[in-house]
């Protein structure tokens, strides 16, 4: 299997990456940084190290009835919150065309603006699942794709992937062109703790679904579009009228892995709806916007917080190592 195309397969909507010669004392967050960008021909100046191109735009949030029944937070039991969210494809390449295989998962990063002035984020792909469950285990995996493209058989990706199952099953699963941005379901693969106003406790994982419904391209459309269909298709959609989400959350049982990214849940677990997602315009200075901000997924607030999934810790470590270069 192509190294390239393994490396940008795992490359998700995490800022993850490492240098495969760097020293052994180095973070692993930086680590990954290094080889995510390595394996994307970067540096890139200006640019993510992963999900380097994308497209932010504007909207507000409004919350469903039920929302509260799971959490107390300001956006869940405001009347409605203002909202930007950046959509990205995969990979640290600025340039990468939105069919390609290689830019895949799609990446939706959300910020919620709150009464008070402060802010949350929600930062989710389009694949339902992760490759690795820690951060030390991603690290491995890019590093066997770095290690991999010789004449040996089998080659080190091979190797891990023969051992380790969840980063076969995210490499080998499907990963459809969608029409737009707004026919793109997206996923949370990281647990979160819920708190409502009466202490009540859940764990949950974030489902997005585009009110227009999941589409995607066939095989002949995807070979011919254009290299940014994607960008150039929501901004005219927009123009038609709102794009929408529909945001809920899949409540855990007991028994479900709550710390582990690579372990999805039945889909018979409890669906709570959260509200509505309306994108409704361009942002006016989104190339600014996203060169000069980090989403992160801990950025959380009361009525929310991390459940102690190793890679949703290692997240803002990592995102923190790609925007201090960003702003070099």
């Amino acid at each position: 299997m192509n190294k390239t195309r393994i490396a940008l397969l795992v490359a998700l909507s995490f800022s993850l990456s490492a240098n495969v010669y760097a020293e052994a004392d180095k973070p692993v967050t930086e680590q990954l940084v290094d080889t995510l960008t390595k394996l994307s021909g970067g540096p890139h100046a200006d640019f993510r190290a992963n999900h380097a191109k994308g497209l932010v735009v504007q909207g507000d949030f409004v919350p469903a009835a039920s929302a509260s029944s799971v959490s107390k937070a300001a956006h869940f039991t405001a009347k409605s919150v203002p909202v930007t969210v950046r959509f990205s494809n995969a990979t640290g390449v600025p340039n990468i065309p939105d069919a390609n295989g290689n830019s895949f998962p799609k990446g939706m990063a959300i910020r919620f603006g709150l009464p008070d002035e402060s802010y949350t984020d929600i930062v989710v792909i389009s694949v339902n699942g992760f490759p690795a469950a820690t951060p030390e285990d991603f690290l491995g995996l890019l590093n066997a794709v770095a290690a991999s493209g010789g004449d040996a058989k089998p080659s080190p990706v091979e190797q891990f992937l023969a051992t380790h199952p969840a980063a076969l099953k995210f490499v080998t699963t499907p990963k459809l062109p969608p029409v737009s941005f707004g026919t793109q379901p997206f996923f949370g693969v990281n647990a979160f703790k819920f708190i409502n106003a009466k202490g009540e406790v859940n764990y949950g994982r974030y489902l997005i679904a585009p009110v227009a419904g999941a589409a995607y391209l066939d095989k002949a459309d995807a070979d011919k579009a254009d290299p940014d269909y994607l960008m150039n298709e929501l901004p005219a959609r927009l123009k038609q009228g709102a794009v929408q989400y529909r945001i809920a959350v899949q409540l855990a049982e007991a028994g479900d892995a709550i710390n582990d990214a690579t372990q999805t849940w039945p889909a018979t677990r409890k669906v709570v709806e959260l509200g509505t997602l309306s994108v409704r315009n361009v942002h006016p200075q989104g190339t600014a916007f996203e060169k000069q901000t980090m989403f992160n997924p801990l950025m959380l607030t009361d009525g929310i917080e991390a459940s102690e999934d190793p890679i949703l810790l290692a997240r803002p470590g990592a995102y923190a190592v790609s925007f201090g270069r960003r702003l070099k």
